[in-house]
C-alpha cells in the first residue's frame, strides 16, 4: 500500500516497492497533460544507469524524456547550478505542462524542486529517490531548496511533488558512507518521533547493516509514513509541529558548513541526535542511560555517537546563530523527552556551549 501525504488537492502517493523503476512512465502519464518529462540527475547515479531506466520506462509511456546531469555533491546546490539549470530549461522550450523529475539523492531532489519551484513561475516535479536519504526523508514533504556560501537550504521554497517512487533495490549500489547518511536520518525518526521504530532498528540492527531488502522496504515504509503524517499536519512550518523533523539538524547544519559541506548531511544529523540528547540530559528532559541507549544504537549501526573531529566549540554556536528557527537571540532546538517523544526548547548560546562541549 502506498504512503499518503494527505494535503487536500495537492495530496499524493509515496510508492515503496523493490524493482519499480519501470513503473515510473505509467505513473507520469497519469498526470497528464505531460508535454515531456526533464530527467534531473547527478553524474554518480547516472553511471548506474537509474536516469536512463526511468527515461526509456518515460519514453514507452509515449512522453518525450530528456536528461540533464550536474556534479554530484551539496556543491551543486547552488544559485550557479541553478541558473544553468533554469538556462537550459528556456533554451530547449520547456513550457509548463513539462515535468521536472529528480533521479537521485537529497541534493538532486531539493535542486531540482527548487529550479521547479522558480522556472515559468513553478512547474510539476515527480521524486524518484535513489539514495537511503532521500528514501527516508528529503523527497517527502515539498522543501526544496539551494545553499548560501555559509547558511545550508537558505534559499528555497515549499513545492510538493506529483509523486514519489521508491526503488529500494537502489540501495544495494550506495557506497557504505551514503547508506549510512540515511540510517542517520533513520535513527532520528525512532529517536525522537517513534519508539516503534527504534525498536525495530535495534532488532534488525544485523540485517540493516547487511542491507537485507525487506528490512529496507519497512524501514523506507515507517519512516515516510511518519513523516507524511506530520507534513500533512503542517506543511508550511506554521503550527510547530514539523520543525520537530528538524531534531539533531541545528547541530548538524553547523558542522556541515564548518565542514565546508565536505561532511555529508545524515552523518552530521547523527552527530547533531547525539548532541540533543546530551543536551537534553543537562536540562533534565531525559536521563543519562536512555542517551546511552541510543548511543548504542549508533554504534551497532556504525554511526557517528559525537561530535565530529574540528569541530570549534565557539564558531560552531556562532553558527547556529544564524539557523532558521533562531528567535531573539534564543536557539531553537528540538530535543528528547523520552523514547520516540520530542519538544521544542529555547536555549541560549552560552547555555548550549557549557552543556554540550563543557
Amino acid at each position: 500500500m502506498p504512503v499518503t501525504v494527505s494535503l487536500a488537492s495537492r495530496s499524493y502517493d509515496i510508492a515503496v516497492g523493490s524493482g519499480n523503476l519501470n513503473n515510473a512512465g505509467s505513473l507520469l502519464a497519469s498526470f497528464k497533460p505531460v508535454s515531456r518529462a526533464v530527467i534531473l540527475t547527478d553524474v554518480n547515479v547516472q553511471s548506474f544507469g537509474y536516469a536512463q531506466s526511468v527515461a526509456a520506462a518515460i519514453a514507452d509511456a509515449g512522453i518525450d524524456a530528456s536528461i540533464l546531469s550536474v556534479p554530484a555533491g551539496e556543491q551543486s546546490k547552488s544559485i550557479e547550478t541553478a541558473d544553468t539549470l533554469w538556462q537550459t530549461l528556456l533554451e530547449d522550450g520547456t513550457d509548463r505542462k513539462a515535468v521536472l523529475v529528480t533521479v537521485g539523492g537529497g541534493v538532486i531532489g531539493d535542486l531540482g524542486g527548487f529550479v521547479a519551484a522558480t522556472y515559468a513561475r513553478g512547474i510539476r516535479f515527480f521524486q524518484v529517490p535513489t539514495t537511503l536519504l532521500a528514501q527516508v526523508d528529503s523527497s517527502v514533504g515539498g522543501k526544496v531548496g539551494i545553499d548560501l556560501p555559509n547558511a545550508k537550504n537558505m534559499v528555497g521554497a515549499f513545492h510538493q511533488p506529483l509523486g514519489v517512487l521508491i526503488d529500494t533495490e537502489t540501495l544495494q549500489t550506495l557506497s557504505n558512507e551514503q547508506y549510512l547518511c540515511g540510517l542517520g536520518e533513520a535513527v532520528k525518526y525512532g529517536e525522537s518521533l517513534d519508539a516503534g521504530l527504534f525498536e525495530y532498528l535495534e532488532e534488525n540492527s544485523g540485517k540493516i547493516n547487511r542491507r537485507d531488502n525487506e528490512v529496507l522496504q519497512k524501514i523506507v515504509s515507517e519512516c515516510c509514513r511518519i513523516k507524511a503524517q506530520i507534513v500533512s499536519e503542517d506543511e508550511y512550518e506554521t503550527t510547530g509541529r514539523r520543525i520537530l523533523l528538524n531534531y539533531g539538524h541545528t547541530f548538524a547544519h553547523s558542522f556541515e558548513t564548518m565542514s565546508g559541506f565536505t561532511l555529508l548531511h545524515g552523518l552530521a544529523v547523527a552527530s547533531g541526535a547525539m548532541c540533543a540528547a546530551q543536551l537534553a540530559v543537562k536540562l533534565g528532559l531525559i536521563d543519562d542511560a536512555l542517551r546511552q541507549r541510543f548511543e548504542q544504537l549508533h554504534k551497532s549501526l556504525h554511526l557517528p555517537a559525537e561530535i565530529p573531529v574540528n569541530i570549534n566549540a565557539d564558531e560552531a554556536v556562532a553558527l547556529m546563530q544564524h539557523d532558521k528557527k533562531t528567535e531573539f537571540g534564543e536557539l531553537n532546538f528540538v530535543l528528547p523527552t523520552g523514547l520516540g517523544q520530542c519538544k521544542t526548547v529555547k536555549c541560549t548560546p552560552q547555555t548550549v556551549r557549557d552543556s554540550v562541549w563543557g
